[in-house]
């Protein structure tokens, strides 16, 4: 389904109304985010299926799902490797 990327969903941020939910995505190997964040995208309808299937029973509106890089892995390890230079 992802071409076989391993993606870590780091942190969801859902609207007061729980109309909009955003989902910030780390993605390994990293330098295929841009197109891990397409596929997340073109694949947005069906995750929303597994999500409502999942907790349609506890919520009576299932939230639009919005897809954003979590480039936090970049930052550390940039650190890492300014570390190991020095």
């Amino acid at each position: 389904m992802f071409e076989g990327m391993m993606i870590t969903v780091t942190q969801v941020r859902v609207s007061p109304d729980l109309g909009v939910a955003k989902a910030y995505l780390s993605f390994f190997p990293t330098d295929k985010k841009q197109r891990g964040i397409e596929l997340a995208q073109e694949k947005k309808g069906h995750l929303r299926k597994l999500l409502a299937d999942q907790v349609g029973k506890q919520l009576r509106k299932i939230p639009e799902l919005s897809f954003f890089v979590d480039d936090s892995l970049d930052y550390f390890e940039e650190i890492d490797r300014l570390l190991k230079k020095g």
